[in-house]
Formats: structure tokens, C-alpha cells, sequence
């Protein structure tokens, strides 16, 4: 063989041993109810789940829990996800910036008994041009 067909083989091999790395480290999006089986069934594969913060009647989140003195590395809150079944979801890392000004939330972990541990935390948070356009329709109709 080849110098060349030897660096092209290994090249290959190369490639296939990315490809199959990067494919085992991704998640799929899932309710939670799917999260919940997944779990029951021994999967302890991650997954993600997008949803948005409980809220109450007057738009403060409900069930938020993070005091930085006690535990600065525990945070939990509620999410509901697009089926609306709200889920206790726990992160044990410090709470994200701007966590309570977000629209939606993509939370990436697993089931863990009646809790959904989340790894990562991806927050969509209002645009900014979004925000001056209500703050203009506010004052032009006062």
C-alpha cells in the first residue's frame, strides 16, 4: 500500500470515531411525561426540555427557590412544558442571570425519583427591541 492510502485510511477512521462521539453526546427534546418513562424504563440517557416558568395571576414566578447564604449552588423552580405539565426541576449550580425575565427555558438533564435534574440551563429572554417597542405603545397611550 500507498503512503498516501494509509494516511487516507486513518483520516477516515478519524472521522468515523468523531462523528460517532459527537452522535452519543446528543440529547433529544422530550416532554417531560417522556422524560418520566425514560427514567422508569432505567433510560438515564440526557434529554432536553423547553418550557416556560410558572407563573401566578399577576406574572411572579411561582415555586422559585434559590438563597445564595444558605447554598449558593442549589437552585429549583417549576417549569411547564409545551403539554403543560409542570415538573419540579433542581440545579445545582447558581442561579442564570436573567433567569426571571425569561420567556422560555431549555433545560438539559433527566429524571432523577420525582425530580428533573438539570445540567444545563438556555434561557430565551425578551428581545431588547421587543421591550422598547411596548415601552413606546405604553407612553403613546398615555
Amino acid at each position: 500500500m500507498k503512503k498516501s492510502h494509509i494516511i487516507g485510511i486513518i483520516v477516515i477512521a478519524l472521522a468515523i470515531g468523531i462523528i460517532m462521539t459527537t452522535a452519543g453526546d446528543a440529547s433529544t427534546y422530550v416532554s417531560f411525561g417522556e422524560a418520566i418513562e425514560r427514567a422508569e424504563d432505567g433510560n438515564a440517557t440526557k434529554v432536553h426540555v423547553v418550557g416556560r416558568l410558572k407563573k401566578d395571576v399577576e406574572g411572579h414566578i411561582v415555586g422559585m427557590q434559590y438563597d445564595p447564604l444558605i447554598d449558593p449552588n442549589y437552585f429549583t423552580f417549576t417549569l411547564v412544558d409545551t403539554n403543560r405539565f409542570e415538573q419540579r426541576v433542581v440545579y445545582y449550580n447558581p442561579k442564570p442571570q436573567d433567569f426571571e425575565r425569561s420567556e422560555q427555558v431549555v433545560i438539559t438533564g433527566n429524571m432523577q425519583q420525582d425530580v428533573f435534574v438539570a445540567d444545563k440551563i438556555l434561557l430565551k429572554c425578551p428581545s431588547k427591541y421587543v421591550e422598547k417597542e411596548i415601552q413606546q405603545n405604553k407612553t403613546a397611550g398615555l
